[in-house]
């Protein structure tokens, strides 16, 4: 009943109003405010309330929401991305400079890192130093908040046409709701992993975008039956061929042994502090068993390699035949026997290769039993595991000690069983030929000018 009254009253957020036209409650709260021109909205006229039936059927049909946006913008078209996490610099960045490529003219802010200002974005605030995966404290809450209101700010003054909002989705709703309201259309780059928890965020999102990029193939059927628009654009980190003269070169100087592990620990502050003091006992004990046994510790950067060194001074010291390189995945990878690796999109750096892996991620353990048990919605975490659709790699997650046991009992499985390496490399070649024939960059800036031509189509020739 309340949902009703408040569709009478003209200002309900119910499918049916926004399908017939009517404004955005955010939209409508702007102009109230003197910040946005008012516009007719034809459909209002002679409008009649739904009966209780329209509004059943309208949410049962669970449609895109459409969004009134502003086509009466003149001058250069300008695009907003934000990006709050290392990864989601990394792939914003390969977009971005396709976008470049082809119209040097197109005006690209960001809040983001340097990969991002590499690619040719102007970054208004750096971000992504340290970033966290689950449940943010409140210092990050609060942090987010000026960031919220200092993004609304700029997004008054400059106005951008269309928001592209990379992965983050806690970060990057509010914002969302800021660029919607001032008439900016929205397309999500990396789909928000609802499918794998908390599914009813769904709602949400189809208030708050347009279109969702999706760089994993199951991902668009999961979000199309949810009526969220989405397209499987491939995954950035496969749209380059390595290099293997550098990666040969980087090999030659790994330390000598067998066999050989590396250890993946993730690029998060928060992820590294949970999983690393494992990875080393790990090693410690993996040594124990073969004497002779090398690893080496791919960072991502020059500060988290400060910081692995700090944690192994804590716990017991650095392990011997262990060595530590900086932004070496792919040659720590190709050197490996093994990798031990942390959740999270590595796992497909070490999946091109089709070398066999151990999958970890440490949680809280009292929140996870709280809260996590409960929205963990996937069958599986690892992503090559998603992307096969049964688990072809082992992963030992969500994991609630700090006990290495289960982690080397993995390992000295797959480092004494010739055949189960075998096997698991034919797997994972066979799972990554699902991403073949896409390019993550030419797909997605297709989509965004795609979205620029349907939604802004006063601006395709204002340049």
């Amino acid at each position: 009943m309340l949902v009703i009254k408040r569709l009478k009253r003209g200002w309900g957020r119910g499918a049916s109003v926004r399908a017939s036209g009517e404004y955005t409650r955010g939209r409508a709260r702007l102009e109230r405010r003197g910040g946005g021109r008012r516009r007719p909205c034809g459909a209002l006229s002679g409008w009649n309330p739904p009966s209780r039936v329209d509004i059943r059927r309208s949410f049962a049909s669970c449609s895109p929401v459409p969004h009134t946006h502003d086509n009466t913008r003149t001058g250069p078209r300008s695009v907003l991305f934000t990006a709050f996490e290392p990864s989601g610099d990394e792939h914003a960045a390969v977009v971005i400079r396709e976008l470049r490529r082809r119209d040097p003219s197109l005006v690209i802010h960001a809040w983001g890192g340097e990969r991002m200002e590499r690619a040719g974005a102007v970054v208004v605030e750096r971000t992504g130093l340290a970033a966290t995966m689950g449940m943010p404290g409140l210092a990050k809450i609060l942090e987010h908040r000026r960031i919220n209101r200092r993004v609304e700010s700029w997004v008054k003054s400059n106005r951008p046409c269309l928001h592209v909002a990379v992965d983050s989705p806690a970060a990057n709703f509010p914002i969302c709701k800021i660029t919607r309201a001032h008439g900016a259309s929205v397309v999500h780059l990396v789909a928000p992993q609802m499918w794998a928890w908390g599914s009813w965020r769904v709602r949400k999102l189809r208030r708050l975008t347009d279109h969702v990029l999706c760089l994993l193939p199951f991902e668009p059927d999961w979000f199309e039956a949810r009526g969220v628009r989405a397209t499987f654009v491939g995954h950035p980190l496969l749209d380059h061929e390595l290099d293997e003269e550098a990666i040969e070169a980087a090999v030659h100087g790994f330390p000598e042994g067998s066999p050989k592990v590396a250890i993946m620990p993730g690029s998060r502050p928060s992820e590294i502090t949970a999983n690393f003091p494992m990875m080393l006992e790990t090693f410690r004990r993996i040594r124990e068993r073969q004497p002779g046994a090398a690893c080496v510790v791919a960072a991502t950067t020059e500060r988290v390699r400060e910081r692995l060194r700090e944690i192994a001074n804590e716990w017991g010291g650095w392990p011997e035949g262990m060595d530590v390189v900086v932004a070496g995945v792919d040659s720590a990878t190709r050197w490996c026997d093994l990798a031990i690796v942390v959740s999270g999109t590595v796992t497909l750096h070490v999946a091109r290769q089709h070398k066999p892996m151990v999958v970890i991620y440490r949680v809280n353990k009292f929140t996870y039993a709280l809260v996590g048990r409960w929205i963990i919605a996937a069958d599986h975490i690892a992503l090559p595991n998603l992307v096969a659709g049964r688990r072809i790699v082992p992963e030992i997650a969500p994991k609630t000690n700090d006990d290495p046991a289960p982690i080397v009992e993995q390992a000295m499985r797959l480092l004494d069983d010739a055949d189960a390496r075998r096997a698991m490399r034919d797997d994972l070649a066979d799972t990554m030929r699902r991403f073949e024939g896409r390019s993550a960059a030419t797909g997605a800036a297709d989509a965004i000018e795609q979205t620029l031509r349907e939604l802004r189509p006063a601006l395709v020739g204002a340049t």
